[in-house]
């Protein structure tokens, strides 16, 4: 039987997709023409005509192109959603006149709203009804989780049905920001439930999606309503789902025969090893001042400086090895200034290699010497990031990796760098390199700490709980202000780094910090303590002159 149920452990909540689940869409004959319809009204009325002929082929490439967009998406671990004026302006509007394309992006979300409402009929699913009810009389809550470019449309949708008041949370991709297959939409409706995806069934209607998203978040189980796309993915999928069903009668089915049991629990995750007995689960580490310091070589801008005056001659351009080096010396300061405005926000973007070299170093150069710069930028940054500073290695930093590779102890580099590539050579040079288990450099992430995002990663990494790893770093306001805001239990700053004396010691009384030591080998004693003592803050002795390394870019 279609809809026979199966066996489950009862839930304590219920996940549903939007369409092919809850409401069966059939496209509507007239539908395209008339939002075509609605398109030329707008251009009509602010001015910018466009033939409807033109914006009927316009309309016809973007659903196909979207179509194809949202597959591909579908592969990515954790993907993004499209913005409406991303639709409009990148997919719907794409090749129409600038001043029509931008007419159209102002009214995005109406459009969206209105390409929802014509091209597609909306109909409830038969068993929709009685689920919802059946879950009512259970004291099981409900969420929507579903991709969509207009959450609003949906919503009105069920509100006219006389349903929205049925559902506990709604989350629409195009409000959230991300969508399905990204495992954040399920952990976010569980939240707003009260709940853990462990706690809920999710129920959808297409493989690749809905199937997916469940098993990356870890619900109870993944139910599937049957739809013109189940069995037509546009990849192979290896998730099964706990059940398919003809229509959502086969959920409600299940839902009834269900075990009046406790929620079958996730795969055990790696039991944390913090406090006594144990030393972390991860070591997250900063580069520049931790791992080794640096000394800025004077000559670096003039190395540049020739590399470049040869690389322009190459195309006919002539620039003389002083100019170029003024440039050199000149746009780095600037680059720095721009960048370390940055430092205080939480959210931090990393300027790319061609906003140092186009607009910093070739900001009063011709276009076409800008032009070979941002082509070669990512080349002479790596260039400059092996030519600006001399590095040593700190002593005790191998004997740290040692003793972590010993107990294992995963280490993670989590650096601000322009240049990853650079970093990755000095520690092959430094016999560092198979010592560490992963890479997380500014640089390549595109945000810098204090951003929380480079910790999260690295912490996926190793699949280490924030609470259950330190961090060690040398400046507080990057180092330590990450740390903390992404919850790691052991905070540990090093002096004889980038950070000033009074700047770390403050970072200390603060509380900002957990730790403060004088250098990477003073952290050996300090993991060791973990055994047999739980955390606590530590101060040791200062030394009686620690130069601060300068800063470079």
């Amino acid at each position: 039987m279609p809809n026979a149920p199966v066996s489950l452990p009862a839930p304590r909540g219920m996940l549903l997709d939007f369409g092919g689940v809850i409401i069966e869409t059939a496209k509507r004959p007239t539908g395209r023409a008339e939002v075509v319809t609605h398109l030329a009204g707008l251009l009509d009325r602010a001015g910018q005509p466009v033939p409807t002929d033109q914006l009927r082929a316009s309309l016809d490439a973007a659903l196909t192109a979207l179509k194809a967009w949202k597959n591909a998406s579908s592969r990515r671990p954790e993907p993004r959603e499209l913005s409406h004026r991303e639709i409009v302006g990148d997919f719907l509007a794409a090749d129409l006149p600038d001043a029509a394309r931008a007419i159209l992006v102002g009214h995005a979300p109406e459009i969206l709203e209105v390409m929802g409402d014509r091209i597609s009929e909306h109909h409830l699913r038969p068993g929709i009804p009685e689920l919802l009810s059946e879950c009512a009389a259970r004291g099981i809550p409900i969420g929507i989780v579903s991709n969509a470019h207009s959450g609003r449309h949906h919503r009105r949708i069920l509100d006219d049905l006389g349903l929205g008041h049925r559902f506990a949370v709604q989350v629409y991709s195009d409000e959230v920001g991300i969508r399905k297959p990204h495992p954040g939409m399920i952990d976010l409706a569980a939240q707003a439930l009260g709940l853990t995806p462990a706690d809920c069934w999710y129920v959808g209607d297409t493989q690749d999606r809905d199937v997916v998203v469940g098993r990356r978040a870890g619900v109870a189980a993944v139910l599937v309503t049957r739809t013109r796309h189940t069995d037509n993915p546009p990849f192979a999928v290896t998730a099964q789902a706990d059940g398919t069903f003809a229509t959502p009668e086969g959920v409600l089915a299940t839902l009834r025969a269900s075990r009046e049991t406790a929620v079958r629990q996730p795969a055990p995750s790696r039991p944390s090893r913090t406090g006594r007995g144990a030393p972390p689960t991860a070591l997250l580490l900063d580069h520049g001042g931790v791992v080794s310091t640096s000394q800025s070589d004077p000559d670096a801008a003039a190395v540049l400086g020739a590399h470049l005056s040869d690389l322009l001659s190459t195309g006919g351009l002539e620039l003389s090895p002083e100019t170029a080096t003024t440039m050199v010396r000149d746009g780095v300061a600037s680059y720095r200034a721009t960048k370390h405005l940055l430092d205080g926000a939480q959210e931090v973007p990393q300027p790319g290699p061609a906003v140092l070299w186009a607009d910093h170093v070739g900001a009063d150069a011709p276009e076409r010497v800008r032009a070979v710069l941002r082509a070669h930028a990512h080349d002479l940054m790596h260039r400059w990031y092996t030519v600006k500073a001399e590095h040593t290695l700190r002593q005790g930093m191998k004997a740290l990796l040692e003793w972590c590779r010993d107990q294992g102890i995963p280490v993670v580099l989590v650096s601000n760098t322009v240049s990853g590539r650079g970093v990755r050579e000095r520690l092959v040079g430094h016999g560092l390199e198979p010592l560490i288990s992963g890479y997380v450099f500014s640089d390549e992430v595109g945000r810098r700490k204090p951003d929380v995002a480079l910790i999260r990663e690295a912490l996926s990494m190793v699949d280490a709980p924030a609470s259950a790893s330190w961090f060690l770093g040398d400046q507080a306001r990057t180092d330590g202000v990450a740390a903390h805001i992404a919850g790691i239990g052991r905070r540990v700053l090093t002096r004889g780094g980038k950070g000033s004396n009074e700047t770390l010691q403050r970072a200390l009384d603060t509380g900002l910090v957990t730790d403060l030591i004088d250098s990477p080998a003073d952290l050996i004693p300090l993991l060791t303590a973990t055994l047999d003592h739980p955390p606590h803050a530590t101060a040791y002795p200062t030394p009686e002159h620690t130069p601060d390394t300068q800063r470079t870019a």
